[in-house]
C-alpha cells in the first residue's frame, strides 16, 4: 500500500495520467473478501484531488486473482467511495480476457456489449494489446507476440479498428527485444484503418 501511495503521490507531477495495476489475489479467503480488501484499499489511497486515474486491470482468473470476470472489477468500483469513483477506470488486456474465457475472436462485439452492460464503456480506459499462448479460458495468462499466438493477426486488426476502442491508449507487453517491438508496431500500423 505505501508503495502505491508513493506512485500516486509522485504521479500528480504530471497531471492527467493512469496508474494500472492488477488487482490482486484473495489467496484463499474467498472472492468477497477479495473485492473488499482491494476496494477499502482504493478507498484509503485514492483522494478527490487528484488528477489520476486508477485502472484496474482485466486479469485470466488463475488460481485466486481478483478480476477475472467483469462482474469482480464491477463489484470493486461499486464499492469505491462515490466522492473518488470519478478517479477509477479499467485497462483491457487482451490475452487476459481471452484466457479468462471472453470470446474476443469470434464474438468482440458481444465481450464489449457485456463490458459496457457490466462495468460502462465509459470506465475504459485503456487496452494492453497481446496475442495469447493458450486457448480460450485456459486462466494461464501467458503472453504470446502479436500474431503469435490463439488470438492472432485477424482479430488483433478487428480490436484496434474497433469504434469502441480505436481512440483508446494501445500498449504492448509481449514478450519481445526492440526489433521484435518494432516489427509489431509495423504490423498494428499497417492493419490500422484510418
Amino acid at each position: 500500500m505505501e508503495t502505491m501511495a508513493d506512485d500516486l503521490k509522485r504521479m500528480e507531477w504530471t497531471p492527467g495520467n493512469c496508474y494500472n495495476f492488477h488487482p490482486g489475489s484473495h489467496v484463499g479467503q474467498g472472492m468477497e473478501t477479495g473485492i473488499g480488501l482491494i476496494a477499502a484499499q482504493l478507498n484509503a489511497l485514492i483522494t478527490p484531488e487528484q488528477t489520476t486515474t486508477v485502472l484496474l486491470e482485466t486479469m485470466a482468473g488463475k488460481g485466486s486473482e481478483v478480476g477475472g470476470r467483469f462482474e469482480e472489477l464491477r463489484e470493486i468500483i461499486d464499492r469505491v467511495d462515490p466522492g473518488i469513483r470519478d478517479h477509477v477506470g479499467v485497462c483491457l488486456d487482451t490475452c487476459h480476457v481471452w484466457d479468462g474465457g471472453y470470446d474476443i475472436v469470434g464474438n468482440l462485439d458481444g465481450v464489449l456489449d457485456e463490458f459496457d452492460r457490466t462495468i460502462g464503456l465509459c470506465r475504459l480506459k485503456a487496452i494492453h494489446l497481446n496475442d495469447s499462448q493458450n486457448d480460450r479460458g485456459a486462466r494461464k495468462d501467458r503472453h504470446a507476440r502479436i500474431g503469435e499466438g490463439h488470438i492472432g493477426t485477424e482479430a488483433m486488426g478487428r480490436i484496434i479498428n474497433h469504434p469502441a476502442l480505436r481512440d483508446l491508449p494501445f500498449y504492448l507487453e509481449t514478450p519481445n527485444e526492440l526489433d521484435g517491438y518494432a516489427r509489431e508496431i509495423e504490423l498494428l500500423h499497417n492493419l490500422r484503418m484510418l
